[in-house]
Protein backbone atom coordinates (compact mmCIF):
# COMPACT_ATOMS: atom_id res chain seq x y z
CA UNK A 1 0.00 0.00 0.00
CA UNK A 2 2.53 2.21 1.12
CA UNK A 3 4.74 1.66 -1.85
CA UNK A 4 1.94 3.10 -4.22
CA UNK A 5 1.21 5.89 -2.17
CA UNK A 6 4.24 8.07 -3.98
CA UNK A 7 3.37 7.25 -7.55
CA UNK A 8 -0.18 8.30 -6.94
CA UNK A 9 0.84 11.79 -5.21
CA UNK A 10 3.05 11.99 -8.32
CA UNK A 11 0.33 11.45 -10.88
CA UNK A 12 -1.96 13.78 -9.17
CA UNK A 13 0.60 16.35 -8.75
CA UNK A 14 1.67 16.05 -12.85
CA UNK A 15 -1.90 16.35 -13.53
CA UNK A 16 -2.71 19.73 -11.21
CA UNK A 17 0.40 20.82 -12.95
CA UNK A 18 -0.97 20.22 -16.57
CA UNK A 19 -4.44 21.65 -15.86
CA UNK A 20 -3.16 24.99 -13.93
CA UNK A 21 -0.67 25.53 -17.34
CA UNK A 22 -3.16 25.21 -19.52
CA UNK A 23 -5.88 27.43 -17.85
CA UNK A 24 -2.92 29.84 -17.12
CA UNK A 25 -2.46 29.80 -21.05
CA UNK A 26 -6.17 29.53 -21.86
CA UNK A 27 -7.66 32.69 -20.08
CA UNK A 28 -4.26 34.68 -21.58
CA UNK A 29 -5.50 33.56 -25.29
CA UNK A 30 -8.87 34.63 -24.98
CA UNK A 31 -7.83 38.09 -23.00
CA UNK A 32 -5.57 38.51 -25.94
CA UNK A 33 -7.33 37.44 -28.79
CA UNK A 34 -11.21 37.46 -28.12
CA UNK A 35 -11.12 40.75 -25.68
CA UNK A 36 -14.91 41.12 -26.64
CA UNK A 37 -15.32 37.44 -25.22
CA UNK A 38 -16.60 37.92 -21.75
CA UNK A 39 -19.22 40.98 -22.82
CA UNK A 40 -22.93 39.42 -22.35
CA UNK A 41 -23.93 42.58 -24.68
CA UNK A 42 -22.35 41.53 -27.94
CA UNK A 43 -23.99 37.93 -27.54
CA UNK A 44 -21.00 36.02 -27.48
CA UNK A 45 -20.72 32.40 -26.77
CA UNK A 46 -18.15 32.82 -24.05
CA UNK A 47 -20.30 35.17 -22.21
CA UNK A 48 -21.16 33.29 -18.68
CA UNK A 49 -23.87 31.15 -18.39
CA UNK A 50 -26.21 30.54 -15.77
CA UNK A 51 -24.56 27.81 -12.62
CA UNK A 52 -27.38 25.39 -13.46
CA UNK A 53 -26.81 25.50 -17.37
CA UNK A 54 -25.55 22.81 -19.45
CA UNK A 55 -22.68 24.05 -19.71
CA UNK A 56 -21.57 24.41 -16.84
CA UNK A 57 -22.75 21.13 -15.66
CA UNK A 58 -20.59 19.40 -18.52
CA UNK A 59 -17.76 21.32 -17.78
CA UNK A 60 -17.87 20.15 -14.24
CA UNK A 61 -18.75 16.28 -14.49
CA UNK A 62 -16.52 15.91 -17.57
CA UNK A 63 -13.33 17.17 -15.48
CA UNK A 64 -14.15 14.58 -12.86
CA UNK A 65 -14.80 12.03 -15.66
CA UNK A 66 -11.22 13.02 -17.27
CA UNK A 67 -9.68 12.67 -14.29
CA UNK A 68 -10.39 9.00 -13.79
CA UNK A 69 -9.63 8.79 -17.08
CA UNK A 70 -5.93 9.93 -17.11
CA UNK A 71 -5.53 8.34 -13.65
CA UNK A 72 -6.25 5.02 -14.97
CA UNK A 73 -4.21 5.80 -18.16
CA UNK A 74 -0.85 6.63 -15.47
CA UNK A 75 -1.71 3.27 -14.13
CA UNK A 76 -1.28 1.08 -17.43
CA UNK A 77 2.00 2.91 -18.76
CA UNK A 78 3.54 1.91 -15.48
CA UNK A 79 2.31 -2.12 -15.81
CA UNK A 80 3.23 -2.69 -19.51
CA UNK A 81 5.90 -2.63 -21.85
CA UNK A 82 3.72 -2.97 -25.00
CA UNK A 83 4.20 0.40 -27.43
CA UNK A 84 -0.02 0.43 -28.75
CA UNK A 85 -0.85 0.80 -24.88
CA UNK A 86 1.61 2.88 -23.31
CA UNK A 87 0.78 5.17 -26.99
CA UNK A 88 -2.32 5.20 -26.16
CA UNK A 89 -2.13 6.11 -22.74
CA UNK A 90 -0.29 8.79 -23.12
CA UNK A 91 -2.68 9.78 -26.13
CA UNK A 92 -5.65 9.67 -23.01
CA UNK A 93 -3.40 11.68 -20.71
CA UNK A 94 -2.56 14.01 -22.96
CA UNK A 95 -5.69 15.12 -24.74
CA UNK A 96 -8.35 14.59 -21.59
CA UNK A 97 -5.68 16.35 -19.04
CA UNK A 98 -5.94 19.46 -21.41
CA UNK A 99 -9.19 19.14 -22.12
CA UNK A 100 -10.27 19.15 -18.44
CA UNK A 101 -8.05 22.51 -17.98
CA UNK A 102 -9.73 24.12 -20.66
CA UNK A 103 -13.33 23.53 -18.89
CA UNK A 104 -12.22 24.24 -14.99
CA UNK A 105 -10.67 27.41 -17.01
CA UNK A 106 -13.93 28.29 -18.29
CA UNK A 107 -15.46 27.77 -15.34
CA UNK A 108 -13.56 30.40 -13.60
CA UNK A 109 -13.35 32.40 -16.29
CA UNK A 110 -17.48 32.50 -15.93
CA UNK A 111 -16.90 32.89 -12.18
CA UNK A 112 -18.75 29.67 -11.18
CA UNK A 113 -18.26 27.25 -8.95
CA UNK A 114 -15.88 23.84 -10.65
CA UNK A 115 -18.05 21.86 -8.16
CA UNK A 116 -21.69 20.67 -8.44
CA UNK A 117 -24.09 21.52 -5.14
CA UNK A 118 -26.29 18.82 -6.18
CA UNK A 119 -26.07 15.54 -7.73
CA UNK A 120 -24.20 14.58 -11.33
CA UNK A 121 -25.70 14.37 -14.22
CA UNK A 122 -28.62 16.82 -13.42
CA UNK A 123 -27.88 19.08 -16.35
CA UNK A 124 -28.87 15.83 -18.83
CA UNK A 125 -32.05 15.57 -17.60
CA UNK A 126 -31.47 13.04 -15.02
CA UNK A 127 -29.33 12.28 -11.93
CA UNK A 128 -26.91 9.92 -10.79
CA UNK A 129 -26.32 9.24 -7.62
CA UNK A 130 -22.48 7.94 -6.39
CA UNK A 131 -22.69 4.52 -5.00
CA UNK A 132 -20.60 3.49 -2.33
CA UNK A 133 -18.03 1.24 -4.68
CA UNK A 134 -16.55 4.36 -5.85
CA UNK A 135 -18.11 4.96 -8.99
CA UNK A 136 -18.85 9.23 -8.99
CA UNK A 137 -20.48 8.62 -12.46
CA UNK A 138 -22.07 6.47 -15.47
CA UNK A 139 -19.33 4.49 -16.98
CA UNK A 140 -16.53 5.26 -14.07
CA UNK A 141 -14.37 2.62 -12.69
CA UNK A 142 -15.14 1.33 -9.24
CA UNK A 143 -12.58 1.35 -6.30
CA UNK A 144 -12.31 -2.57 -7.07
CA UNK A 145 -11.68 -2.13 -10.55
CA UNK A 146 -8.81 0.73 -10.16
CA UNK A 147 -6.99 -2.02 -7.41
CA UNK A 148 -7.49 -4.73 -9.60
CA UNK A 149 -5.80 -2.50 -12.25
CA UNK A 150 -2.88 -1.27 -10.32
CA UNK A 151 -2.21 -4.97 -9.03
CA UNK A 152 -2.17 -6.54 -12.43
CA UNK A 153 0.94 -6.07 -15.23
CA UNK A 154 1.86 -6.85 -18.63
CA UNK A 155 -1.38 -8.51 -20.52
CA UNK A 156 -3.67 -8.93 -17.71
CA UNK A 157 -3.10 -5.13 -17.21
CA UNK A 158 -3.45 -4.34 -20.78
CA UNK A 159 -7.11 -6.22 -21.44
CA UNK A 160 -8.28 -4.81 -17.68
CA UNK A 161 -7.67 -1.50 -19.03
CA UNK A 162 -8.75 -1.52 -22.21
CA UNK A 163 -12.19 -3.21 -20.86
CA UNK A 164 -12.26 -0.25 -18.39
CA UNK A 165 -11.52 2.50 -21.04
CA UNK A 166 -13.95 1.38 -23.57
CA UNK A 167 -16.67 1.78 -20.61
CA UNK A 168 -15.55 4.75 -20.02
CA UNK A 169 -15.32 6.47 -23.09
CA UNK A 170 -18.61 5.01 -24.19
CA UNK A 171 -20.27 7.12 -20.82
CA UNK A 172 -18.07 10.52 -21.97
CA UNK A 173 -19.37 9.92 -25.23
CA UNK A 174 -23.01 9.98 -24.44
CA UNK A 175 -22.28 12.95 -21.86
CA UNK A 176 -20.30 15.30 -24.67
CA UNK A 177 -23.50 14.12 -27.23
CA UNK A 178 -25.75 15.61 -24.67
CA UNK A 179 -23.96 18.54 -24.23
CA UNK A 180 -23.27 19.02 -28.28
CA UNK A 181 -26.99 19.20 -28.80
CA UNK A 182 -27.60 21.00 -25.67
CA UNK A 183 -24.88 23.88 -24.34
CA UNK A 184 -25.66 27.43 -25.17
CA UNK A 185 -21.66 28.01 -26.05
CA UNK A 186 -19.57 28.07 -28.98
CA UNK A 187 -16.64 26.43 -26.57
CA UNK A 188 -18.76 23.94 -25.28
CA UNK A 189 -20.76 22.47 -27.91
CA UNK A 190 -17.52 22.46 -30.18
CA UNK A 191 -15.65 20.73 -27.85
CA UNK A 192 -18.13 18.24 -26.79
CA UNK A 193 -18.46 17.39 -30.40
CA UNK A 194 -14.79 16.72 -30.91
CA UNK A 195 -14.96 14.86 -27.89
CA UNK A 196 -17.76 12.58 -29.35
CA UNK A 197 -15.54 11.58 -32.15
CA UNK A 198 -12.44 11.68 -30.18
CA UNK A 199 -13.50 8.67 -28.43
CA UNK A 200 -15.85 6.76 -30.83
CA UNK A 201 -12.64 6.76 -32.34
CA UNK A 202 -10.59 5.57 -29.68
CA UNK A 203 -13.73 3.10 -28.35
CA UNK A 204 -12.92 1.29 -32.43
CA UNK A 205 -9.18 1.06 -31.70
CA UNK A 206 -9.59 -0.51 -28.15
CA UNK A 207 -11.67 -2.99 -29.96
CA UNK A 208 -9.13 -4.09 -32.35
CA UNK A 209 -6.85 -4.26 -29.15
CA UNK A 210 -8.73 -6.45 -27.44
CA UNK A 211 -9.18 -8.60 -30.50
CA UNK A 212 -5.56 -9.20 -30.92
CA UNK A 213 -5.24 -10.25 -27.36
CA UNK A 214 -8.06 -12.78 -27.80
CA UNK A 215 -10.01 -10.76 -25.34
CA UNK A 216 -13.61 -9.47 -25.67
CA UNK A 217 -15.05 -5.56 -25.06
Amino acid sequence: MTALAPARSTRRLILAGAAVLVVALGLVALMVVRPSAASPSGGSSLSAPAEDSVDAGFARDMAIHHQQAVEMSFIVRDRTDDVDVRRLAYDIINTQANQRGMMLGWLEMWGLPKSAAGPPMKWMGHTFTPTDDGSLMPGMATDAELAALTAAKGEKAEVLFLRLMTVHHRAGADMAQAAAGAARTDVIRNLADGMVRGQQSEIGLMADMLKDRGAKP
